[in-house]
């Protein structure tokens, strides 16, 4: 799967991040996931330097440190509207799978370069085909929308 991006959905305007498939039907997934998570895989994906370690760099940080790899992120399956995902770990002890929220897979795999894969049976229940979306640009309301959602999240909107 292809990370398209974070985009907020019109007219509830909640986040969702949208994932599409490389090859074949290039499916569109949408996931909806929650402003903090939204403006954590928007950070990571624009480059955007903190001056503090958020979450998910912390994450990032500490499996570095431990010289652990994240392989993999999978979004495994959709349970009554929910998904699930998993994180594959490669450690000096062997292969770890760890279960975890899509949003903060795919925060910590926007972060690393990780590639993210979704279970062909979520697809087929959740993902849909969009016509040429990836020639297509977001429209310029959906694009300010989110702007001026980033411009007003803070670091200090993370912490608990």
């Amino acid at each position: 799967m292809e990370l398209v991006g974070v985009r907020v959905e019109l007219p509830t305007n909640t986040p969702i991040a949208l994932l599409r498939e490389r090859t074949g039907d290039r499916r569109v997934l949408p996931i909806f996931i929650g402003g903090p998570e939204a403006s954590a895989i928007a950070f990571a994906l624009e480059e955007v330097t903190v001056p503090r370690p958020l979450t998910h760099d912390l994450m990032k940080n500490l499996l570095d440190d431990l010289g652990v790899s994240v392989e993999s992120v999978s979004v495994t399956e959709l349970q009554e509207g929910t998904f699930f995902a998993e994180i594959e770990l490669h450690a000096k002890d062997g292969v770890h799978r760890v279960s975890s929220r899509p949003s903060d897979a795919i925060a910590l795999a926007a972060r690393t370069g990780t590639p993210i894969y979704a279970d062909e049976g979520v697809l087929d229940e959740a993902a849909y085909r969009a016509e040429d979306e990836s020639t297509e640009d977001p429209p310029e309301e959906v694009v300010e929308q989110f702007r001026e959602f980033i411009d007003t999240v803070n670091p200090e909107d993370f912490a608990s």
